[in-house]
């Protein structure tokens, strides 16, 4: 019988290293892309998990999320599932002191609207009108952390989380819960691919996401843009470098570009204006009021 020889010391202290080294990278690679898990009751612990395994920088994601001023906003989400567009009263944007701050924003904006309309084709009573049902010409831009509003409802597949929102809806204004389940469903996912788009929007141009304010839907800025349309469609009008919603110049050009990218041009029939700015916002009486005020600005 062949005898068989145990392998030499050096072989198996070779083995033990290659092993120990092997386990010490994997459980490094396992920190490096988790977020810190020694509070795993942290509201955004799955939410953290998913952005980074999405490809976003583990480092950035956790400071982002761990820092002091981003919360669970089940108050503020909450207006999600009672707000009515038929309830809100658009006349008051057709009213004379509203029509005569319009003219008075036009006059002082006159170079800015002038040049978006040449080079967009959208009437500049049109972007005006956008931009006074929106935020009353840059006065009332919302108070509303856009952060914590989108990465409230991102992270709404988790049913105690969603729990805490229906629980803060008053019980006068709550819908049946199976409609808000439903609503959640698709609030969530689309609340997900918001604050991916802002997470991308403030990096590409150098902004605290943290310190950006805005409505209870996340909207935000002057033309209160959705975080995703930031991205793609907002313009740089003062030729600064950069996008920045909070000015006159850049949300003037950001609304016209944005209705030129759906369809806008020079000589739309009312039905085809209509089509283009309910695109906007999906309300017949907030596509009316506009085409309201725009008559009268003309």
């Amino acid at each position: 019988m062949k005898k068989i020889y145990p392998f030499p010391k050096l072989i198996l202290r070779v083995i033990v290293a290659l092993i120990i080294c092997f386990s010490v990278n994997v459980c490094y690679a396992q920190q490096e892309a988790a977020p810190d898990s020694s509070d795993q009751t942290n509201d955004f612990y799955r939410l953290t998990r998913r952005l980074i395994q999405d490809g976003f920088d583990p480092e950035k994601t956790n400071a982002l999320l761990s820092n002091e001023g981003f919360f669970f906003d089940p108050g503020g989400v909450s207006l999600f599932f009672v707000h009515s567009e038929s309830s809100l009263n658009y006349d008051q944007f057709s009213s004379p002191k509203s029509i005569a701050n319009a003219r008075e924003y036009m006059a002082t904006h006159k170079e800015s609207l002038y040049k978006a309309q040449e080079k967009f084709s959208v009437d500049k009573t049109i972007i005006t009108a956008i931009l006074l049902v929106e935020t009353r010409l840059g006065t009332y831009l919302g108070k509303r952390t856009v952060i914590n509003t989108l990465s409230t409802m991102a992270a709404l597949t988790d049913k105690a989380l969603a729990e805490r929102v229906w629980q803060a809806i008053s019980d006068n204004k709550k819908s049946e819960r199976d409609a808000f389940d439903k609503k959640v469903d698709q609030k969530s996912r689309w609340g997900y691919e918001e604050l991916k788009a802002l997470i991308s929007y403030a990096d590409r141009e150098g902004i605290d996401p943290v310190a950006v304010k805005g409505s209870y839907a996340g909207a935000m800025g002057i033309p209160q843009f959705m975080p995703s349309n930031a991205l793609m469609l907002a313009r740089d009008g003062n030729q600064d470098g950069k996008v920045d919603l909070f000015d006159h110049d850049d949300a003037i050009f950001s609304v016209a570009n944005y209705l030129k990218h759906h369809g806008w041009k020079s000589g739309l029939s009312r039905q085809r204006q209509h089509e283009v700015l309910f695109r906007y916002n999906h309300s017949n009486y907030y596509v009316d009021a506009l085409l309201k005020i725009s008559d009268k600005l003309k």
